[in-house]
């Protein structure tokens, strides 16, 4: 299955600011899960290879149900909250493939997205009731989105119900584990962040 935070990072691959942030409502899963396994030689350290087995999942389709919401960590970004704007760029690079390269987890697994209805055509998994999964990887709690000085992990109980995955928002999450102290990044508008009117004037 994947993980909230990696179709997090896909959607901060198709459009994101520091001004939003970005929740994922809930996956569908279209296509069987299936594994396949594959021989690598990934680099090594100080050069040279060393000959590894992956298992990636294999010929995976999903439909998410996400949306956006303003970052109220980010205060100095505040002029920047404009929604019809927002929504207009980042509907637009939907229909365009993303602004960034699309892949889920590692970037050894491209992918490409595209608008579609929540729910339409036929998935593998309509008919079961229920499957579990137990205890989970849901994402990261990065600072400047959770107005803490640390980052954290944080896990859910997967169930998916009829092909439908519902996560959890971050705050609803129990288990949470402590990782590093960790500032966030400074941005201000107008500095290193384009304010939303002249970013749209450039696409």
């Amino acid at each position: 299955m994947p993980t909230y935070e990696a179709i997090k990072g896909v959607l901060k691959s198709i459009y994101w600011k520091p001004t939003i942030i970005w929740h994922v409502d809930k996956v569908r899963v279209v296509n069987p899960l299936r594994t396949q396994t594959k021989g690598t030689k990934p680099l090594v350290w100080g050069g040279g290879n060393s000959l590894a087995i992956y298992t990636f999942l294999h010929d995976v389709e999903y439909q998410v149900e996400a949306h956006f919401e303003w970052n109220e960590h980010r205060p100095e970004l505040a002029n920047d909250r404009i929604d019809g704007k927002h929504f207009s760029i980042a509907k637009r690079m939907l229909e365009k493939g993303g602004r960034q390269d699309i892949f889920l987890g590692t970037r050894d697994c491209q992918g490409y997205v595209e608008p579609c209805e929540f729910g339409e055509g036929t998935g593998a998994y309509d008919d079961i009731d229920e499957l579990g999964f137990g205890l989970m990887f849901h994402g990261f709690d990065y600072p400047d989105e959770s107005g803490k000085d640390e980052l954290h992990s944080r896990f859910c109980h997967a169930t998916m119900r009829h092909g439908i995955l519902e996560f959890p928002r971050p705050e609803e999450c129990g288990a949470r584990r402590f990782i590093r102290k960790m500032t966030p990044k400074e941005f201000g508008l107008g500095e290193n962040i384009l304010p939303v009117e002249k970013e749209e004037a450039l696409l």
